[in-house]
């Protein structure tokens, strides 16, 4: 017997709303065992850059460093109990959402930045942000310049053919300043040119520009210039159907500004557990347990901060005064301090 066009399309209705309720609920029980899954294997496994000072790098006997590589042991710390419990896998910017939709990973910690298509094509979810950064200007101390606006004129190194030379464009049109673009292919190259005095200014990522200052001869001769020209925010990303795994990465990195603002650090963790402000009690578990809802225990928090310390620590440690950049906080100062890092209430 055959269906009339009313039937046909009810029945393709029908199949269409089968089939998509199997896919999603096979999607969501694959993903939602992520937090499970960690706890029986006993480590995280994260997606990194293995060469990306600041972020992630490994030396000739295997320790690892870098922002991405703490947040990774905070992580291990809240769900495990112990920081040390991760495994690191080098990823390029390409293969990372790869690694992350088939599992290899648990989370996706390069140093590829957060962009729409990053958050809707690969079914990943970034999280929050972990680092702002963007693309500004290193120049020499010797010329005195303080400001991007006072670049109208100069010469600017870039690689050709790529988004900064696009954002030079833009930027400068916007403010009807002059400049010559010197291009070069690679970004070895362009080191080679600004070095040798081709050109004015070299552009890049802040966390790029930090790291080409320390290959040069006298680093402490060069200065970058404090405005972006763009914004490239780095952060956590997960599956995207994990949320039970997607609010544990969330509060991990939450807790790490909390206990900033709250001047919780590493050496005075434990005492502060007997703080008379509440905020400070609730966040390290004392007579609370906020780790219930997100399958962690009371304690959790506090121990993120013992083993790695709160975000200002990580930072400093990889990026600021303690390390080899030396690259000042900027954007990445709390909120109360003029910059952009701002902890929901950890309650």
């Amino acid at each position: 017997m055959l269906l009339d066009h009313l039937g046909i399309r009810r029945l393709l209705l029908v199949a269409g709303a089968v089939l998509g309720t199997a896919v999603a609920t096979a999607t969501t029980t694959a993903a939602a065992g992520t937090l499970a899954a960690v706890k029986a294997r006993g480590e995280v496994s994260c997606g990194v850059s293995d060469r990306v000072p600041g972020f992630a790098t490994v030396d000739r006997v295997g320790r690892w460093s870098g922002i991405d590589v703490d947040f990774c042991r905070a992580i291990a710390a809240a769900v495990l109990g112990d920081s040390t419990k991760i495994a690191p896998k080098p990823v390029s910017r390409a293969d990372g959402f790869r690694a992350l939709a088939t599992g290899e990973i648990d989370l996706l910690l390069s140093s590829a930045p957060w962009t729409l298509s990053g958050d809707t094509e690969f079914k990943a979810r970034f999280v929050d942000v972990l680092v702002y950064d963007g693309q500004s200007f290193l120049v020499p101390r010797s010329h005195g310049l303080l400001s991007v606006l006072e670049l109208s004129g100069s010469t600017i190194c870039a690689v050709s053919g790529t988004r900064s030379a696009d954002a030079v464009a833009h930027a400068f049109g916007r403010h009807r300043m002059r400049f010559q673009l010197v291009e070069r292919q690679s970004w070895s190259e362009l080191l080679v040119a600004y070095g040798a005095g081709a050109c004015t200014a070299l552009t890049g990522d802040v966390t790029q520009l930090a790291t080409a200052r320390q290959t040069l001869t006298t680093p402490g001769d060069h200065v970058i210039l404090p405005e972006f020209i763009s914004k490239e925010p780095h952060g956590p990303a997960v599956r995207m159907s994990d949320p039970d795994w997607f609010a544990v990465v969330r509060w991990v990195r939450m807790a790490l500004i909390e206990a900033e603002e709250l001047s919780i650090d590493s050496s005075n963790v434990n005492s502060m557990a007997s703080s008379p402000i509440e905020d400070v009690r609730r966040l390290l578990g004392t007579g609370s347990n906020l780790g219930q809802p997100l399958g962690l225990d009371p304690e959790w928090a506090r121990r993120i901060i013992g083993f790695v310390g709160n975000y200002g620590e990580i930072y400093e440690r990889n990026f600021g005064a303690g390390s080899d950049l030396k690259l000042a906080r900027g954007y990445n100062r709390l909120w109360s301090s003029g910059g952009l890092m701002y902890a929901a209430p950890v309650r």
